[in-house]
């Protein structure tokens, strides 16, 4: 078994030991997402870490996506206990990068492609994936490219 899924399970045993009412929901709500991707297409398989940090990622995703939507429509409650989720989540993801780490790495990549104008993005961002991969949301650094390119 994964070290980040027996982490998660452990920490889930510690969460309801300690009638930790997010944390519990949060761990669970994770961990079933984690099963479903394993048992998702012909054969089960177990995931590696790797595999369950990208779970985890868009799992975190969809948490921020729903906290906006519900502080939209005016549903502060709901759209605090979303984050409340996010945050419990965070703990288990890598450290995002900072805008400053983002733009030299973006800058590294267009330099490494000899890339111009906005054309030229996929092929930066196919470099780019890689070096990124769980510490920067797509959008984020799509959204650097654009600005590097076109700017």
């Amino acid at each position: 078994m994964s070290a980040l899924k027996e982490k998660l399970r452990s920490d889930l045993s510690a969460a309801m030991k300690a009638r930790d009412e997010v944390r519990t929901r949060t761990l669970r709500m994770s961990l079933t997402a984690v099963t479903n991707e394993e048992v998702a297409g012909k054969q089960s398989r177990e995931l590696s870490d790797d595999e369950i940090v990208k779970v985890l990622i868009r799992e975190a995703k969809k948490r921020r996506e729903a906290a906006e939507a519900f502080a939209q429509a005016g549903r502060d409650e709901q759209a605090a206990a979303e984050r409340a989720e996010g945050t419990v989540l965070e703990e288990y993801l890598p450290a995002q990068l900072s805008d400053e780490e983002l733009a030299d790495l973006v800058a590294a990549a267009i330099a490494e492609t000899g890339a111009e104008g906005p054309r030229a993005m996929g092929q930066v961002m196919k470099v780019l994936n890689p070096k990124v991969a769980g510490r920067a949301e797509g959008g984020r650094v799509a959204a650097e490219v654009k600005r590097r390119l076109t700017g």
